[in-house]
């Protein structure tokens, strides 16, 4: 059991670190453009490569995790990632900003199918730790904005990457020692008893799936990427500092990461169609409001939209697990994410094109209200009957 819980908790800390180091840039992007000599609108751009990779480069990992080993694809992440910001942090040029964060994001796309197919295997009920995992990942959103804006307000830019890079590689020495490779238990591998779905049942569940992936996806980038802008757009009144927008931020992602608690919770009661419909059914109105309202009735209703949107994520990877094989599950999980962190990666020439246009986010809310729509629809559609994810 302690073995177990140690294992957990460097799986969950991996969670925080991936987000934390994919959100880094969209925040002290504030405090480089000055000394690039480049508008926000151009900057930000330089991010692409990195999301592009977050999500191309989860194929490999998870298949190379399936036939090679979980536990040493953990390892390359922590160190990888930890390089790969480091290096970052010593970019002279654009191009060598562009060629980190690309790098990152290579690294990054190892967590997902290989951390959150570790942390399900062999589990009957998947809600608990996913939720709590969820939490994780989100609190690494948050303290993105947090340790990025205080290090670049104290410090430099070039700090927010280079201190996280150092945390991360030593917390990766810590997982080799410290955490045994972990075997596909018997009863999964030999395909002991387990539920049997139909095709036409399972191609109805992924194409619900690939729709909640894809718009979800583009929703949960294009709001964390966005947000430290948003906010120094929209709160003018409440803050003016990079410091300070990045802990409005945190504060709002801290908070809104105990939707995860809250869904986790409710997916081991409840079905999972009972659970997705009305979390995806609040996003709507409330990315629509988003476009109207300044400073504090903006900052509630960052705070109830990002509830709901970091509130979906765990029902998504609930659906993996519910309907795949442990033996292939981080391959399914690296195609999930494929697809959603590819969609991920438009957020940013979106963010970018809108603000160009417009001057503002007004029109980037009405895009992603439209995809909220589109989840709510299919949604409707999925099926009730499987009551529970199981780990297979």
């Amino acid at each position: 059991m302690e073995r177990s819980r140690r294992n957990e908790l460097f799986l969950n800390v991996g969670h925080t670190l991936d987000h934390l180091f994919m959100l880094i840039f969209p925040t002290v992007v504030l405090a480089m453009a000055p000394e690039f000599g480049r508008p926000y609108s151009e900057m930000l751009p330089l991010a692409l490569g990195g999301f592009i990779m977050f999500g191309a480069g989860s194929i490999p990992a998870g298949w190379l995790a399936d036939r090679w080993s979980r536990r040493g694809m953990m390892v390359v992440f922590f160190v990888g990632i930890g390089v790969s910001s480091m290096l970052t942090g010593f970019a002279r040029a654009a191009w060598q900003v562009a060629a980190g964060i690309t790098l990152i994001g290579t690294f990054a796309a190892i967590y997902h199918p290989v951390g959150i197919a570790m942390l399900v295997s062999g589990r009957d009920k998947v809600g608990r730790v996913l939720g709590v995992n969820g939490v994780f990942g989100n609190l690494g959103v948050a303290f993105a904005a947090l340790i990025a804006g205080a290090l670049a307000h104290w410090l430099s830019w070039r700090a927010a990457f280079i201190v996280p890079g150092i945390a991360s590689i030593a917390i990766g020495i810590g997982f080799a020692a410290a955490v045994p490779e972990l075997k596909i238990s018997a009863k999964a591998a030999m395909g002991g008893p387990r539920q049997v779905f139909s095709r036409r049942l399972l191609a109805r569940v992924f194409s619900i799936l690939l729709v909640t992936t894809l718009c979800g996806g583009i929703i949960f980038n294009s709001t964390t990427v966005a947000m430290p802008k948003i906010f120094d757009e929209k709160l003018t009144a409440l803050v003016d500092t990079t410091l300070g927008i990045g802990l409005l931020v945190s504060g709002v992602y801290v908070l809104a990461a105990m939707a995860q608690l809250v869904v986790g919770h409710l997916l081991d009661r409840d079905t999972i169609r009972s659970v997705l419909v009305p979390i995806v059914a609040l996003q709507a109105p409330l990315l629509l409001a988003a476009a109207f309202f300044d400073n504090y009735l903006m900052l509630l209703i960052a705070l109830a939209m990002m509830f709901f949107i970091f509130g979906q994520v765990p029902i998504n990877d609930a659906m993996v697990a519910a309907y795949t094989d442990e033996r292939w599950r981080a391959r399914a999980l690296a195609v999930r994410y494929v697809v959603s962190f590819g969609a991920s990666a438009l957020s940013v020439p979106l963010i970018a094109l809108m603000h160009r246009y417009s001057s503002d986010f007004r029109y980037l809310f009405f895009v992603l209200a439209g995809m909220a729509t589109a989840m709510f629809c299919a949604a409707l559609f999925m099926p009730s009957q499987a009551s529970k994810p199981a780990a297979a």
